[in-house]
C-alpha cells in the first residue's frame, strides 16, 4: 500500500501530561505567589504558576483523605490533617514528613491556619474544639470550647500583637479569642447563615465578613461593632478588600473610601462600595448562553467557591465549582490564566493552532477547554447546553467544530495572536444528541453531523466569518439523508472532499458520495464486524477505510468493490478510536482497555503497546507533522505522545559504538595486566561474563592469589556490591565456582559483617550462595575419594614402559606392541611382603592355612597359565595358516595376542580359595 521506503514508527513516549490536581477542598497560595497548594484525595498536590506543572506532591501512607491542611506564612511548612487524626508536618520541597502527632480532637480536623510569625498552628475540629499548636517547641498551647458544631472558618489577626484569633461554627457567629485568657471575649452576630470568609484592612481595625445569607458585614473592631450590612443578592463564597493606593478606576472604584470585592453563586465578580452598600462593578462574562434561570441554582458550574488577592502581583484568583482556578489582573480584572483542576471524564481531544501549540478537549460538561501545551495555561469556552461529545478541526484557519447531546453543531476560531477562540457559528436541526461531526479537509467549506437520530446533515460554511465577537453565523443544513437503523458513532471525509465514510451502532459503515446534486448520495455498504463500529478513518494515500469496533478487531476495506482487506486483532475490549500513521503504512488503535497500540499494516503485527491510562480511551489524534498523538481517557488524564523511533535508533547506535569502545579498551586493559581498571570497566558495562574472564585472567597469573586479593580490595563499594551479585550466577556453574569462590573468599575475609549487609540484597544474595557451595563441597568429596583410590593403586603398580594404558571405555590403541615385556608387572618384594601380611594376619586370626591348600592354589594357577599358552599357540597357528583376512581382523588378532600375554606376565596375587570340602562340585 504505502511507499516501502518510509521509516515505520517503533516507540512512542510522553512528552507531557495534563492530570486531576484539584477536586474540591482547601486552596491555598504560597506567599511568594509562586506555586499553588490544593488537595486531591489523600495528598496534596502543589502546582508551579509560571508552567502549570505539579512540581511537588504530599502524601499521607495511610492513604487516608486529607481534610485539611495549612502552609505557613514563610512558605517554610505545610501541615495536614487526615481522617485518621493525624496531624503531619512536611518539609514540601522535598515531599518529606518531618514530624507527626496525634490530633488531640475527637473527630476530624475541619480547618486550620497559622499565625503571621508562622510559629502558632490552630486546628478547629468537628468536635467543636479549637486547638493550638506551638510548631517550634512542640507542644498544645490552648485548647478553646465553646463552639457549637464543627468550626469550619479559623483566621488570626494580622496584628500579632493583639493575640487575637476568629472562629466560625454552625451558630452563624464569629467568635473572637483573646489567647492571652484562653476566653472568647466576644460573638459577633450579623449572619443567618454559614460565615464563608473573613478580610482585614491594612490597619486592622475594620473586617468585612461574607456568607452564604447573601450579605456582608463590615465590623468596627474597635467596638466590635456591625457598621453596615450590605446586601449582594447572592451566596457569597469569599471577600477581599481592595487594595488602597492603587488606581481601579476601570472597576469603578472613583473615590478613597474601602472597596471589596465579592465572589459568589452567579460566578461573577462584583465591586462593592462599603460606605455606600453600592456595587460599582460586575464582571461581564464571554458567554451568556446560560439560561437566567440557571445561574440562580447553587449548583451553577460558574459558581465561585474561593477568592484570594495577591498583593505583589496585584491579581486576583477565584476557584470556581467545576474546581477551576481563574487569574484576573487588576486594574482591569482581565483573564490572565485558567488551569483546570479536574477534566472528569475525557470524551474527545483534538490538536490545533499553529504548529500544534494547543489541544482542544471535550469532557463530561458542556464546556469546552483549549489547553496551552507549554504553560498548561486553559480556555474555558462556553456555549454548549448540555455534553459535549465529539469534536474535530480544519487543517486551516485554526477552526475547528463541536457537537453535543443539546442537538446543535458549533464552529470555534481561535486567534493566532492573542490565541482567544471564540464561537463563530451554530445550527441546530437535529431532533436528538449529535454525537459525532467531520470537517471537511481541503477548505473549510463544509461540516458534516450525525446524530442519534439516524440521520446524516451537511452544514455549508461562509466564506469569511464575521469579526464582530457578539455575532454567530447561524447554520442552515445543505442535506439530510436517513443513513443508519441505530445511533451513528463516526464520520470521517475524505482527503479530496468527495467522499464521506459513516459508521454505526447497527455493525456497519457506508461510503457516501458528497459530490452528486441531490447531497448525500450511499455507494456501498462494509459489512463484517459482529458489533456496532465505533470509528473510521480514510487512508492518506490509498483509497482504503479503516474501521473498529465493539468486538474488538479493525478492518481494512477496499473502496472499490467493499471486500475486507485485512483484519487486525489484539484489543481484549472494543476498540474505540483508529487513525492512520506514518503517511497509510501504519495504524494507531485506542481502546477500552485503556490500551493504545501501534500496528504495522504491511506484517498485521502490533509493534508496540502504550499502557499510561487506567480507564477507556477516548480521545486519539495526530498531529499535522506526524510526529506526535494525544489521547484522553475516562480517567481524566489526556497525554502527549512524541515518536521517539530516530532517538531510540540513534541511542542503540550510540551504545553499540561506546561498547566497542570499552570492549576495545578491556583488551587492551587485560594486555597490560592493569587488572583494576579492567575490573571496575568490565563491572561498569554490566558483563557479568567479561568480568568473569578478567577474574580468570588474574587467577592464571602469578601469585594469583596475592593480585586478587589486592585487586578486589581497591574497588568501590558499589562495584564491590555488583561483584557479589556476580558471583551467585558463577557459583551455579561447576566450571566457574573455583573462580566465584576465590572471589567470595576475599570478600567474606576481608569485609565486616555489617558492610555485606548493607548491600542491596545482600542477605538474599548470601541465601543463594550456599545450596550450591555445599553441593560443590559434596563434589569435591567424592573426587578426593576417588583420587585416594588411584593413589593407592598407584602405590601399587607402576608404568613399566607402555605409551599409553588401554581402557574399554576409550578407544584402544590398535599398534602392534614392538616388546614383548609385561605391561604392568608387581614388585616382587612387595608382593611377598603382602603375601608374608596376609599369612600374619591368618596367623592372628588363630588358625594355620593347610599346607596342602597353597600347594592346590599353585597348581591351579600354573594349570590355568598353560591353557592361555596354548589357546595362544593355537590362535598364533590360524593366522599364519589364512593369509586371505583382512589387515583389521590381523590387527584385532595382535591385539588380543597382546593382551593375553600381558596378562599372564601381570603377577597378581589370586583371591583366596574357599576350604577343600567346599571346592569339590
Amino acid at each position: 500500500m504505502a511507499n516501502s521506503n518510509i521509516k515505520f514508527k517503533t516507540n512512542y513516549a510522553v512528552s507531557s501530561k495534563i492530570e486531576p490536581f484539584y477536586k474540591g477542598g482547601k486552596v491555598q497560595i504560597s506567599k511568594d505567589e509562586k506555586y499553588i497548594f490544593c488537595t486531591c484525595g489523600s495528598r496534596v498536590n502543589v502546582l508551579e504558576i509560571s508552567t502549570g506543572k505539579i512540581v511537588h506532591c504530599v502524601e499521607h501512607d495511610d492513604q487516608e483523605d486529607i481534610t485539611s491542611f495549612a502552609l505557613s506564612c514563610d512558605d517554610e511548612m505545610l501541615v495536614t490533617a487526615s481522617r485518621a487524626l493525624l496531624l503531619k508536618q512536611w518539609d514540601w520541597n522535598q515531599a518529606k514528613c518531618t514530624r507527626s502527632w496525634k490530633a488531640i480532637h475527637t473527630a476530624p480536623v475541619a480547618s486550620m491556619t497559622f499565625d503571621p510569625t508562622s510559629t502558632l498552628l490552630a486546628t478547629g475540629g468537628c468536635d467543636g474544639t479549637i486547638k493550638l499548636w506551638d510548631v517550634v517547641k512542640q507542644y498544645c498551647t490552648h485548647n478553646l470550647k465553646g463552639s457549637p458544631g464543627v468550626v469550619h472558618l479559623l483566621q488570626f489577626h494580622p496584628d500579632i500583637k493583639r493575640l487575637h484569633l476568629f472562629s466560625s461554627s454552625m451558630d452563624c457567629g464569629i467568635r473572637v479569642w483573646d489567647l492571652r485568657s484562653s476566653q472568647c471575649v466576644c460573638v459577633l452576630q450579623s449572619h443567618y447563615s454559614a460565615v464563608t470568609s473573613l478580610s482585614f484592612s491594612r490597619n486592622g481595625g475594620t473586617m468585612i465578613s461574607s456568607g452564604r445569607d447573601k450579605i456582608c458585614t463590615v465590623w468596627d473592631l474597635k467596638t466590635r461593632q456591625a457598621k453596615r450590612s450590605v446586601a449582594v443578592y447572592e451566596a457569597v463564597e469569599g471577600v477581599v478588600l481592595l487594595p488602597e493606593k492603587t488606581d481601579l478606576s476601570q472597576i469603578g472604584v472613583k473615590s478613597k473610601d474601602l472597596h471589596f470585592t465579592t465572589a459568589g453563586s452567579k460566578g461573577v465578580l462584583r465591586v462593592w462600595e462599603a460606605s455606600t452598600a453600592r456595587c460599582v462593578y460586575t464582571q461581564t462574562l464571554l458567554s451568556t448562553s446560560i439560561p437566567a434561570a440557571e445561574e440562580d441554582e447553587e449548583n451553577n458550574p460558574r459558581g465561585l467557591t474561593y477568592l484570594f488577592h495577591l498583593p505583589t502581583s496585584n491579581r486576583l484568583v477565584t476557584v470556581t465549582a467545576e474546581h477551576n482556578i481563574l487569574f484576573y489582573q487588576l486594574p482591569g480584572l482581565t483573564t490572565q490564566q485558567q488551569f483546570v483542576g479536574y477534566n472528569d471524564e475525557v470524551l474527545d481531544v483534538k490538536f490545533l493552532g499553529k504548529k500544534d501549540s494547543h489541544i482542544v478537549v471535550a469532557t463530561n460538561s458542556c464546556q469546552l477547554k483549549v489547553f496551552e501545551l507549554l504553560t498548561n495555561s486553559c480556555q474555558i469556552l462556553y456555549g454548549h447546553t448540555d455534553t459535549v461529545l465529539s469534536l474535530d478541526v480544519f487543517k486551516k484557519d485554526s477552526l475547528f467544530a463541536s457537537c453535543a447531546k443539546d442537538r446543535s453543531v458549533r464552529v470555534w476560531q481561535m486567534d493566532s495572536d492573542s490565541g482567544l477562540v471564540r464561537c463563530v457559528a451554530q445550527g441546530c436541526s437535529h431532533t436528538n444528541a449529535v454525537g459525532s461531526v467531520g470537517c471537511s479537509r481541503m477548505k473549510a467549506s463544509f461540516i458534516v453531523t450525525g446524530s442519534q437520530d439516524c440521520t446524516l446533515k451537511v452544514w455549508d460554511l461562509p466564506a469569511e466569518f464575521s469579526r464582530v465577537a457578539t455575532e454567530i453565523h447561524q447554520l442552515r443544513p445543505r442535506s439530510t439523508e436517513k443513513a443508519h437503523d441505530k445511533d451513528i458513532n463516526s464520520i470521517t471525509v475524505s482527503p479530496n472532499d468527495k467522499l464521506l465514510a459513516s459508521g454505526s451502532q447497527d455493525r456497519t459503515a457506508k461510503l457516501w458520495s458528497l459530490t452528486g446534486d441531490d447531497g448525500l448520495s450511499l455507494l456501498g455498504v462494509f459489512r463484517g464486524h459482529r458489533r456496532g463500529v465505533w470509528a473510521v478513518c480514510f487512508s492518506p494515500v490509498d483509497q482504503v477505510l479503516a474501521s473498529s469496533s465493539a468486538d474488538g478487531m479493525m478492518k481494512l476495506w477496499n473502496l472499490q468493490d467493499f471486500s475486507c482487506l485485512k483484519t487486525f486483532e489484539g484489543h481484549d475490549a472494543s476498540v474505540l478510536k483508529v487513525i492512520f500513521v506514518s503517511r497509510g503504512s501504519q495504524l494507531l488503535t485506542s481502546g477500552s482497555d485503556g490500551l493504545v497500540k501501534l500496528w504495522t499494516i504491511k506484517t498485521n503485527e502490533c509493534v508496540k503497546t502504550l499502557d499510561a491510562h487506567q480507564d477507556k480511551v477516548w480521545g486519539l489524534h495526530g498531529s499535522h507533522k506526524d510526529d506526535k498523538i494525544v489521547t484522553g481517557s475516562a480517567d481524566s488524564n489526556i497525554i502527549v505522545w512524541e515518536d521517539v523511533t530516530e532517538v531510540e535508533l540513534a541511542e542503540e547506535q550510540a551504545k553499540q559504538e561506546d561498547q566497542i569502545l570499552k570492549q576495545q579498551e578491556l583488551s587492551n586493559l587485560l594486555h597490560e595486566k592493569k587488572y583494576v581498571k579492567a575490573l571496575g570497566l568490565a563491572i561498569s558495562l554490566d558483563q557479568p561474563h567479561t568480568v568473569l574472564t578478567v577474574i580468570k585472567a588474574i587467577r592464571q597469573s602469578e601469585h594469583s592469589r596475592d593480585l586478587l586479593e589486592s585487586t578486589l580490595l581497591k574497588l568501590r563499594v558499589d562495584q564491590k556490591e555488583a561483584l557479589l551479585r556476580y558471583c551467585v550466577v558463577w557459583n551455579t556453574n561447576a566450571r566457574n565456582c573455583l573462580d566465584a569462590q576465590s572471589v567470595l573468599q576475599v570478600l567474606l575475609t576481608h569485609l565486616p559483617p555489617e558492610e555485606l549487609l548493607q548491600f542491596q540484597g545482600a542477605r538474599t544474595h548470601l541465601e543463594g550462595l550456599i545450596p550450591y557451595t555445599e553441593r560443590h563441597m559434596e563434589r569435591i568429596d567424592r573426587l578426593l575419594q576417588a583420587s585416594m583410590f588411584l593413589n593407592y593403586m598407584w602405590q601399587k603398580m607402576r608404568v613399566a614402559g607402555a605409551a599409553s594404558s588401554v581402557d574399554q571405555d576409550e578407544e584402544m590403541d590398535t599398534t602392534p606392541l614392538t616388546q614383548t615385556q609385561p605391561l604392568f608387572f608387581m614388585d616382587k618384594d612387595k608382593a611377598k611382603g603382602s603375601s608374608d601380611d596376609r599369612r600374619g594376619n591368618d596367623s592372628d586370626g588363630g588358625q594355620d592355612e593347610d599346607p596342602d591348600c597353597c600347594r592346590e592354589e599353585e597348581e591351579e594357577v600354573e594349570v590355568s597359565a598353560a591353557q592361555k599358552a596354548s589357546k595362544r599357540r593355537q590362535v598364533e597357528s590360524r593366522t599364519n595358516g589364512n593369509h586371505s583376512e583382512s589387515e583389521e581382523s590381523s590387527e584385532d588378532e595382535d591385539v588380543t595376542d597382546q593382551t593375553e600375554e600381558g596378562m599372564k606376565n601381570l603377577s597378581v596375587s589370586p583371591p583366596p580359595l574357599p576350604p577343600r570340602s567346599q571346592t569339590v562340585s
